[in-house]
């Protein structure tokens, strides 16, 4: 197992609860125009890279619609 102190603060990962909803959820990120988020091929869930280039409004955006995806899928 990794060290936890060795795992990069630009690579936020995550899965949902019910991961028969990922698909849906990459659907609604889609069409946002947020792309990149589908997670390793091997290991699945998510992945949204914060590198500095990513402006702060992208971060809100991707805050905001899991905010919304939560509440609408429960």
């Amino acid at each position: 197992m990794r060290n936890k102190a060795d795992r990069s603060l630009m690579n936020v990962t995550f899965r949902l609860k019910n991961t028969d909803l990922d698909k849906a959820f990459l659907q609604g990120a889609q069409e946002r125009e947020m792309d990149g988020l589908k997670g390793h091929r091997n290991v699945g869930g998510f992945r949204a890279s914060l590198y500095n280039a990513l402006p702060v409004e992208s971060c809100q955006a991707l805050a905001e619609y899991l905010h919304t995806f939560a509440r609408q899928n429960g």
